[in-house]
């Protein structure tokens, strides 16, 4: 039985492949076509995004650095460029409002569109495709190359389902009435609010594909799972999915969040990347001059339940270590325990930064860790002394005679770079002294 209201195909799921890694790979010539791991580069980090050249290595998000290396020794291991991120993320999104002012941006690289608001002559199978073809093209002509996978169906559920089907650069049209079909052989983990708590549930009632849990009475998947979960579980099976796409508003602050490709329980993870993404907006804060009072974690469980926790502080602040440690506090009181497929740390109340610090460090702390840095004894720790000074792996930076190029790699007062752009083929590579004069950042252009 066919539960979703809409008649006809009019959802579009969009999600841009590997997409911290292929911009990476758009921006460096000679990682194009090689293992590319973007996400923390020390001993302690966690990965964002693995290139599919890294992944057929068994290397994915949310698994550890450490154990990352130890699958593909030979990738380039970068530790992200946001800001790049984020425009080419805007420029995404403004093509999606092209083509339909109801967009709903997911993550900075995934959104669903509503093409019921869309200006086209019918909403039928053949029409739905060539727009989502259409689109897909000019998402690779804004990005300078990059491709996305999408979409179309009857419900949100439906067409983020089909997109993930047809990774990498893919378009699969779900016809109405094949929902059903589409669903059924599927694992039971592909349903939003299967995690691994409730997978292996199931698993011990002989629960494996969709089909399976279409096939269990709505009492008995409360009494596994619980009230609101089995009632969730019971609907998503039948792809009863009424969501509709909600367009949020642009709010005054500055943040940072991620979907992950699975659910994660385990909580140190989950710390461990709230506290990286914390970093990143205290970083955010200070390039543009600012510092905000009130601290936001979101987290989006396995069902799709979204919830925010805020705080406020007495002044505005732009340090990582605050930061942190609101965010980590604020998360301690969401029940993660069945899976999270989406977290984000953000600052509003935003003020300007209007005196710089005269009495602190000349190094300025440390921006990538909300912790005290222990005691010099590992490689790890010289790599976060190195950062201390501004190189970061993967970083843009500027030679006064050599040019532009980017931060293959640095520690114990060196810093190597190999000098290429998006528009130059592979690039020589050279080491300097970490604080020869002639070499610095490339200026970063200020968020708005």
């Amino acid at each position: 039985m066919m539960w979703s209201v809409r008649t006809g195909p009019t959802i579009l799921h969009v999600d841009l492949d590997a997409f911290y890694a292929a911009v990476e790979q758009r921006d460096k010539p000679s990682l194009r076509g090689k293992p590319v791991v973007v996400g923390g580069v020390g001993g302690r980090g966690v990965v964002a995004t693995a290139s599919y050249e890294a992944r057929v290595f068994g290397v994915r998000s949310a698994m550890s650095t450490r154990e990352a290396r130890a699958r593909c020794p030979h990738a380039a291991y970068l530790s992200g460029r946001h800001h790049v991120y984020r425009e080419v993320s805007e420029a995404v999104m403004a093509e999606l409002r092209r083509l339909s002012p109801l967009v709903e941006p997911l993550s900075l690289d995934e959104a669903f569109v509503d093409l019921l608001a869309a200006d086209l002559p019918d909403h039928e199978v053949a029409t739905v495709t060539e727009v989502a073809e259409e689109l897909k093209r000019r998402i690779r002509e804004a990005t300078g190359g990059l491709t996305g996978s999408a979409g179309v169906a009857t419900s949100k559920l439906v067409a983020k389902i089909a997109s993930d089907l047809r990774k990498p650069d893919g378009l699969l049209v779900v016809e109405p009435g094949q929902e059903q079909a589409l669903l059924d052989p599927l694992p039971v983990t592909r349903i939003p609010g299967v995690g691994p708590a409730t997978a292996e549930r199931l698993r011990r009632v002989g629960v494996t594909t969709v089909a399976d849990l279409r096939h269990v009475s709505a009492e008995e998947l409360v009494r596994l799972v619980g009230q609101a979960h089995g009632a969730s579980l019971f609907r998503l099976a039948r792809a009863d999915d009424d969501r509709a796409v909600v367009a949020e508003r642009e709010v005054k602050s500055i943040s940072v969040e991620d979907t992950y490709d699975t659910d994660l329980v385990d909580r140190r993870l989950l710390e461990g990347l709230l506290s990286r993404q914390a970093d990143k907006v205290a970083e955010r804060l200070r390039a543009s001059r600012s510092s905000g009072r009130t601290v936001t974690v979101k987290v989006r469980l396995h069902d799709f339940t979204t919830h925010t926790r805020s705080t406020t502080l007495s002044s505005p602040t732009d340090e990582s270590q605050v930061v942190t440690r609101l965010a980590r506090a604020l998360l301690a009181e969401v029940d993660t325990s069945e899976g999270v497929r989406l977290l984000g740390v953000g600052v509003s109340g935003l003020a300007d930064w209007i005196q710089e610090d005269l009495f602190g460090d000349a190094d300025g702390g440390d921006p990538t860790t909300g912790e005290d840095l222990e005691p010099l004894a590992t490689d790890a720790d010289l790599d976060r002394i190195s950062q201390r000074r501004g190189w970061y792996p993967g970083m843009d930076v500027v030679h006064a005679e050599l040019g532009q190029g980017w931060v293959w790699g640095s520690g114990i007062g060196r810093v190597t770079v190999r000098f290429e752009t998006a528009a130059t083929g592979p690039g020589p590579v050279r080491t300097f002294s970490a604080t020869d004069p002639a070499l610095a950042p490339l200026e970063r252009p200020r968020p708005e």
